[in-house]
């Protein structure tokens, strides 16, 4: 069932206005700032074995805790930072899911160095099919299996997929030029 079609199912209203926002505001259009895409990745890596709803009820708390998602702070956190995030009941507590943030901002540091962005490294890279881009993912990063990957690339625009043609939001996407829609047209 697609994203589109699932908010809409039946759900209390609570849920479904959380996941209505995410969908109609978020979802799918392409992120342009570094730290926002860094904190979309911490996002999706932190869903893994969860909800979504779980990780959207908790954003608020997620920037908070990881420095409004500032790839070079994060980077240059310590022990410290790490005991402190994993005794943080506002966010997910895990060591790996933790312990990947803190990696992957080194290697987002390094990849700014060399590509002048970690968006820049995304679009040096479109377009790929989403095994590629597993498997560079997989090399790059940590604890980025194949449905964080895909739902990271769908959520910013590299990969299509996260609204329906139908959906009414579909065409909002589409005039923020997703890389995806672009590759389509060549």
């Amino acid at each position: 069932m697609s994203y589109c079609l699932a908010i809409a199912g039946m759900q209390p209203e609570s849920r479904k206005e959380l996941h209505k926002n995410y969908h109609d505001h978020y979802y799918g259009f392409p992120i342009h700032d570094d730290n926002e895409l860094f904190g979309r990745l911490i996002l999706e890596i932190n869903q893994a074995g969860l909800s979504w709803e779980t990780v959207l009820k908790k954003e608020e708390s997620f920037r908070k805790a990881y420095d409004h998602f500032d790839i070079r702070k994060i980077a240059a956190y310590t022990e410290e930072d790490r005991e402190r995030l994993l005794n943080d009941s506002g966010i997910i507590r895990n060591k790996l899911k933790v312990n990947a943030a803190i990696e992957n901002a080194k290697t987002i540091v390094e990849l700014q160095k060399e590509f002048g962005s970690f968006e820049k490294w995304l679009e040096h890279h479109h377009p790929k099919t989403l095994q590629e881009w597993m498997k560079l993912f997989k090399k790059t990063f940590k604890f980025t299996g194949g449905e964080i990957v895909n739902e990271f690339l769908m959520s910013t625009g590299y990969l299509k997929g996260a609204h329906h043609e139908t959906c009414p939001v579909y065409s909002k996407v589409l005039e923020q030029n997703p890389l995806w829609e672009e590759s389509e047209r060549k």
